[in-house]
C-alpha cells in the first residue's frame, strides 16, 4: 500500500517544526519534488519485513489472578517448550516483560503498551528454547522499568515474597519475586540502574548484570544503548553461571556488541578463592542512607572470602561517589531521546529493529498523562537539557564515564575483585495507595548509589544474598573486569557453599 502524502498544510507544519518557513509555492515545488522520495518509501512499504523467523509453538497464556498471583509479579502464564533435550532441560524460565516473546502479550509495565502482542522472539528467547528450556510465562516490571521499587507497575505493586507489603525492588521486579518464591527455577531480568541487582538484593537470590554487550538485548525494548544490560537472575549460583552460559555472545544484530568475550562459566564453580585477591570499595559503605546493619553484614561477609583463602584488603575509589552523578544524565537524557521520544528504537545503528513495538509503543504520546511520575520526571529532566544545553551535559557525562571506568580498572588492577554492599538499605515498605508522589519517587530511585555507576562503565557486577535483618534479606555486590564473569562466579559459588545466608 502506497503511503500517505503530505497535504499542503502538513508541508507547512513540517518546516515550522524544523525551523523555516516556506510560502505555498515553495511548497508545491517541494511536494513535487518528494515524488522520488515517496516513490522509494512505497517500494519499502511494499516489502515484507526481514525478522527472525519464530521456530517454537506458543499460546498467547492468560493472566493469573488471586491464590496464583499471590504477589502480583506474573503478568501473563503460558507455556512454551524448548528442544526436547539440551542444558536447560526440566528449566522453567520466566522472562522479564520487555523481552519479546512472539504471540505472547507484552506491555513493560505500561498501560499506554498494554494489548501490544510482539511478532518475534528475541535472541536470547530462541537460545534458552533450543537449549531446552521452558519458558513459562512473563514477570510484571515497572512502568517502562523506571523504577528501582516495585510500586509503579500499571497492573499493580510487586510484593516481596519474602515480606508481603514490602518492596521486591526493581524494575525486574516480578522476575525476582517469582525466583524468591520458588515459583520458577530462572528469570530474566534487565539493568540499566541497577534492575537486575536491585531486586535480588530485595529478594535474596543472585543477579548477574554482565559485561555492558555480552548477551544480546535484540528484541529488548530498548532504553539507552549504552547502558542496555540483560542477565540471569537464579535461587542459586550454579542456574545463574548455566544461563548466562546459554545466552552469552554475539548474535550478529545487536550493535551493542562489540566483539564480547565468552567463557564457560560453569567451569568456575567449585574452584574456590584461595589466592583471589578481594578489595572492599571504601566508598560504596556509609552513604547518607546507609544502614549500620546492611553495611556491617557485608563486611563480615567479605571475612568470609578470607577465611576461604581469599586476599582480602579495603581500596579507596574517590570517583565511586560521583558514578550516580555521571550515570544521571545518560539515563535521562538518553532514555527521554531514545526510548520516548525515539519509540524505543530512535535511530543511527544498524541493530534489529522491532517494527510492531515501534508503532505500538508511539501511541504513549497519545496518552502521555497515563505514564508514571518516576517517568514523567526523567522525562522533564532529561527534555529540559536536551533543549536548554543542546545535549551538552549527555556528551560530557559520556566522556566522564571512560573516567570512571578508569579509576574501577585502577583498583581492578590490584584486586580481581571488588566489593561493596549492593544497596545501601534493605527492602522497604510499599508506598501505600494515595502515597504523596514524593514518596512514590523516593521509593523508586534512593537505593541505587552503588549499582548505577556500573551500568555507566559496563563492569560485570552480581547481586548474592549475603545475609538478611529484620527478615529481610541483604545483599553484596562483587564487582569484575570486563568479561570476567567467571571471576565472580568463582567468588559467588565459594561463598554460596561456605553456608546459608539466611543464617547469618
Amino acid at each position: 500500500m502506497p503511503v500517505t502524502r503530505p497535504t499542503l498544510a502538513q508541508l507547512h507544519a513540517l518546516a515550522a517544526d524544523l525551523g523555516f518557513t516556506l510560502s505555498d509555492a515553495d511548497a508545491q515545488s517541494f511536494l513535487a519534488l518528494m515524488a522520488g522520495s515517496f516513490a522509494a518509501y512505497d517500494a519499502v512499504a511494499a516489502m515484507p519485513d526481514y525478522v527472525p523467523a519464530v521456530t517454537y509453538p506458543r499460546t498467547p497464556g492468560y493472566r493469573p489472578e488471586g491464590a496464583e498471583n499471590r504477589y502480583n509479579a506474573w503478568y501473563v502464564k503460558t507455556t512454551v517448550k524448548g528442544a526436547p533435550t539440551g542444558r536447560l532441560a526440566a528449566k522453567t524460565i520466566v522472562l522479564k516483560d520487555n523481552v519479546c516473546l512472539a504471540g505472547v502479550p507484552m506491555m513493560n509495565g505500561a498501560s499506554t503498551l498494554e494489548g501490544y502482542v510482539p511478532d518475534l522472539d528475541a535472541t536470547i528467547v530462541t537460545r534458552i528454547l533450543d537449549a531446552g528450556g521452558t519458558i513459562v510465562g512473563k514477570a510484571h516490571c515497572e512502568y517502562f522499568c523506571f523504577s528501582g521499587g516495585s510500586h509503579t507497575c500499571a497492573a499493580g505493586p510487586v510484593h516481596n515474597p519474602r515480606k508481603m507489603g514490602y518492596s521486591a525492588g526493581g524494575s525486574s521486579s516480578g522476575s525476582a519475586a517469582l525466583v524468591a518464591a520458588g515459583e520458577v527455577d530462572m528469570a530474566i531480568g534487565g539493568d540499566q540502574g541497577g534492575s537486575i541487582r536491585i531486586p535480588a538484593s530485595y529478594c535474596g537470590i543472585y543477579g548477574m548484570k554482565p559485561t555492558h554487550g555480552l548477551v544480546p538485548y535484540t528484541g529488548i525494548m530498548p532504553i539507552e544503548l549504552t547502558l542496555d544490560h540483560v542477565g540471569p537472575m537464579t535461587a542459586t549460583v550454579a542456574d545463574n553461571a548455566l544461563l548466562l552460559e546459554v545466552m552469552a555472545g554475539a548474535d550478529g544484530l545487536d550493535p551493542r556488541q562489540y566483539a564480547p568475550r565468552t567463557a564457560p562459566y560453569t567451569e568456575a564453580l567449585g574452584r574456590g578463592v584461595d589466592g583471589l585477591r578481594i578489595g572492599l570499595v571504601k566508598e560504596g559503605f556509609g552513604h547518607p542512607n546507609s544502614e549500620k546493619d546492611v553495611d556491617a553484614k557485608v563486611r563480615s561477609a567479605a571475612a568470609v572470602f578470607g577465611k576461604l583463602g581469599a586476599k582480602v584488603g579495603e581500596v579507596s575509589v574517590p570517583m565511586h561517589a560521583m558514578g550516580p552523578a555521571i550515570w544521571s544524565p545518560i539515563a535521562l537524557e538518553g532514555a527521554t531521546e531514545l526510548m520516548m521520544k525515539g519509540n524505543g528504537f530512535g535511530t543511527n545503528w544498524r541493530g534489529l529493529f522491532v517494527t510492531s513495538l515501534l508503532d505500538a509503543h508511539s501511541a504513549w504520546r497519545h496518552r502521555a498523562d497515563e505514564l508514571s511520575d518516576t517517568l514523567k520526571l526523567s522525562m522533564l529532566v532529561g527534555h529540559y537539557f536536551v533543549k536548554h544545553y543542546r545535549g551538552h551535559f549527555y556528551a560530557k557525562a559520556q566522556n566522564l564515564s571512560r573516567k570512571l571506568r578508569e579509576a574501577y580498572d585502577a583498583a581492578l588492577a590490584d584486586f580481581d575483585l571488588l566489593v561493596m554492599p549492593t544497596l545501601p538499605l534493605k527492602a522497604t515498605p510499599l508506598p501505600p495507595a494515595g502515597a504523596p508522589r514524593e514518596i512514590s519517587i523516593q521509593r523508586a530511585f534512593e537505593m541505587i548509589a552503588n549499582t548505577a555507576p556500573f551500568d555507566a562503565t559496563g563492569h560485570p557486577a552480581m547481586s548474592l544474598p549475603c545475609g538478611q535483618s529484620d527478615g529481610l534479606p541483604i545483599g553484596l555486590m562483587l564487582i569484575g573486569k570486563h568479561w570476567e564473569e567467571s571471576t565472580i562466579y568463582r567468588a559467588a559459588h565459594a561463598f554460596e557453599q561456605a553456608g546459608e545466608w539466611r543464617q547469618v
